[in-house]
């Protein structure tokens, strides 16, 4: 391929070949066979270790509301298992909030109990490398809402265990800003939906189906009781072929309705999110694409008939033991007639793997359809290779600012970098630092901004070059950003700049830095002198809290919430005590008229003024008492 010419097959090429080549999918088929079947002994999910991977396979026998006309209600989502979830902010104000189906979501608390129980204690085995998650049915939506909540727990715990979620004919779970949370949060990578061409489960929450109910509750009897006892489950249960055409007609109505119509979409309620790998008799196609993935949903199901629709939910054993020898009996056919062009040549190899290369007019949909997600400009592992060309464009206007913290260092106000910023007036000096200010947050930001459109390497934020340079950058001009907040007093009106004022960047920056890998030596180092750079890169804006703080100690008569002010106040000094005994500060900091300066002074002057006041403690920090003096 040339070296410019894109490709939308790379990303979803790579999981679909390492899922073919490993024993991943028959595994986890198998596991959620066992688990449907167990379902009749009311055990919900089974666990079985094969090496050094661990399986949780969750039954699809549930009911998630299948019985209630609101089949399709939403239920909010910020937390799981008590932790919190995504960013403290949404992207966007008219973001929606996250929000997930909330039958799957009661489902997956009443299991979550057993379920944290169970993963805990696998996760205490050092012979654990990676953990699968799987389930067939809603039980794919228990399981991957149990992989949201495990990753969500590794990553508080700084854990580097592999996770991967594998589902068989999943319903959709969630909404829009749930599918963008997770491609935001670089996730979506861990997840890959199976979903057969015809299977209409995975379709079903585009419709709005509560006039269906009674359809749709026979329909659901008849998948649990075949996936339990496949003989019993035909005998017992006939969906009629009315009730098949019903559901059949009213979901594809929807799909055509919102692949055709841009506000239509934009509506739907339940949105794809992850990886989604469709199977037919002739191989696989893997797309990440939700645009795509709803429109490959519409134009596969097209060529299906009602009764193909419910049968295709029960065949993906079929299908899972094709899959590889189909894939390879297909490549090589392929090198028989292959296009000149290598985009054309993945083009056909999609079409071919869909299961529609003999219907003509489904072809034509196909490829109008893949086309329209093809990545626009180089691929991923092009455009990190071309980033360091970017970053060295920018380099010298941090160059010019690690120039002016130092200028401002050796200044006899000695204020420092910090408050130099926050006080200055129009100067040419000034006016050209706030500029390259400006320039390298508009090269972060749009960095974030590639990773998001998944423009880039799926481990881009583990690599080490990337991660160091975003730190550096966060501790050199985050401060800034900083004086220039509080500069221009916009805390009076919007709040402190951490909770209220702090740009997404540095909050991603602070999550590449805490999981990267870290030796030995460098968590053992101790610093022969003081900083570069400040480690916290907030720290002056808690020193700005430091001061309302003070400044509320001289005004407030509330003895309780005195004693409150006095506490955030002894508990920041601690910390910054420590920060500089560490030498974890930087010169700046322990300027004669720095903002922290001036702020341990009043402490003291305060102190002195109260010193016979009860509510003030008689014995303070030996830093106030003059044994360490900045």
């Amino acid at each position: 391929m040339a070296a410019n010419e894109p490709s939308p097959f790379e990303s979803s090429e790579m999981l679909a070949t390492f899922l073919i080549s490993t024993p991943l999918l028959p595994e986890s088929w198998r596991l959620c066979s066992q688990a449907n079947a167990s379902a009749a002994n009311l055990r919900s999910f089974v666990v079985e270790r094969v090496g050094a991977v661990v399986y949780v396979a969750f039954s699809g026998v549930q009911m998630a509301g299948g019985s209630d006309p609101s089949w399709r209600t939403l239920a909010p989502l910020d937390r799981i298992g008590g932790l919190p979830l995504f960013s403290s902010r949404r992207n966007k104000e008219a973001e929606e909030p996250v929000m997930v189906h909330a039958g799957m979501l009661t489902i997956f608390s009443s299991l979550f109990n057993s379920i944290q129980n169970q993963v805990l204690g696998i996760l205490e085995n050092t012979d654990t490398k990676s953990i699968v998650i799987t389930g067939h049915s809603i039980g794919g939506a228990t399981a991957s809402l149990c992989t949201l909540w495990l990753l969500s727990y590794l990553q508080s715990i700084s854990s580097s265990l592999s996770v991967m979620c594998i589902t068989f004919g999943s319903p959709l779970l969630a909404n829009k800003s749930f599918s963008q949370a997770i491609s935001r949060e670089w996730c979506g990578g861990n997840f890959c939906h199976v979903v057969s061409k015809h299977d209409i489960m995975p379709r079903l929450l585009f419709a709005p189906i509560a006039p269906l109910t009674p359809q749709l509750n026979f329909l659901l009897q008849f998948w649990h009781l075949s996936m339990t006892s496949p003989e019993f489950g035909k005998l017992a249960v006939q969906v009629s072929d009315q009730d098949k055409s019903d559901l059949f007609t009213a979901v594809l109505g929807c799909l055509e309705t919102a692949t055709q119509n841009e506000e239509a979409s934009e509506s739907i309620l339940f949105y794809p999110f992850g990886n989604y790998f469709f199977v037919s008799d002739e191989g696989a196609l893997c797309v990440d694409s939700p645009v795509t993935i709803i429109k490959m949903m519409h134009l596969l199901l097209s060529t299906s008939s009602p009764s193909c629709s419910i049968e295709d939910h029960l065949k993906y054993g079929e299908y899972v033991n094709k899959l590889s020898w189909q894939m390879l009996n297909q490549n090589n056919s392929m090198m028989m007639n292959i296009p000149n062009s290598s985009y054309e040549a993945g083009l056909e190899l999609a079409i071919q793997s869909s299961g529609i290369a003999n219907q003509e007019s489904a072809v034509i949909a196909a490829k109008e359809c893949l086309r329209s997600a093809r990545r626009m400009g180089l691929s991923p592992v092009l455009n990190a290779a071309s980033l360091p060309l970017s970053l060295s464009k920018v380099a010298p206007y941090r160059a010019q600012i690690e120039w002016y913290k130092r200028w401002c260092d050796e200044q006899d106000d000695e204020m420092g970098y910090y408050d130099t910023f926050k006080t200055r007036e129009s100067s040419k000096r000034e006016m050209r630092v706030n500029m390259y200010r400006l320039t390298l947050a508009r090269f972060w930001n749009s960095v974030i901004d590639m990773i998001e459109k998944n423009e880039l390497p799926h481990d881009f934020d583990q690599r080490a070059k990337w991660v160091n340079a975003s730190q550096f950058y966060k501790l050199l001009v985050e401060p800034l950003d900083i004086a220039e907040y509080y500069g221009k007093e916009k805390h009076v009106k919007k709040g402190h700049y951490i909770e209220h004022g702090r740009e997404r960047r540095y909050e991603i920056f602070d999550r590449w830095w805490k999981n990267r890998e870290v030796t030995s030596g460098e968590e053992n180092k101790e610093r022969s002198k003081f900083a570069s750079s400040t480690q916290d890169s907030c720290f002056w804006a808690k020193v700005e809290e430091a001061r309302d703080w003070l400044n509320g100690m001289r005004s407030e008569r509330d003895n309780n919430k005195l004693a409150i002010l006095w506490e955030k106040i002894e508990n920041f000094e601690k910390y910054a005590i420590g920060l500089i005994e560490n030498k974890e500060v930087s010169n700046d900091v322990l300027a004669k008229n720095s903002s922290y300066s001036l702020w341990v002074g009043e402490l003291k002057e305060l102190k002195q003024l109260n010193a016979n006041v009860q509510r003030f403690p008689q014995q303070f920090t030996r830093f106030m008492d003059g044994e360490v003096v900045p």
